[in-house]
């Protein structure tokens, strides 16, 4: 980046450093979502919850399937959104 361009641009910092931080926290919620751990104990709270009648059959089958369906996808390539 020569000075020109350096000068020019520096009003955008805030801003660019505004973009760099979501993008951290984006690809930090990405990676706990498709954590295996993380999917395991909300399978777990899952069927806790249907043990206790806090949740119905249908709502557990629908939230089972979208939990195994991340797990089997596994962890997709970083910086690329699905």
């Amino acid at each position: 980046m020569g000075l020109l361009s350096g000068v020019l641009l520096l009003p955008l910092a805030p801003v660019r450093g505004v973009v760099w931080i979501s993008d951290r926290l984006i690809d930090a919620a990405e990676a706990e979502l498709y954590d295996p751990a993380v999917i395991r104990v909300r399978l777990s709270e899952l069927n806790r919850a249907l043990e206790d009648g806090e949740i119905d059959l249908v709502r557990f089958e629908r939230e089972e399937e979208q939990l195994l369906d991340i797990l089997e996808r596994k962890s997709p390539v970083p910086g690329v959104r699905p």
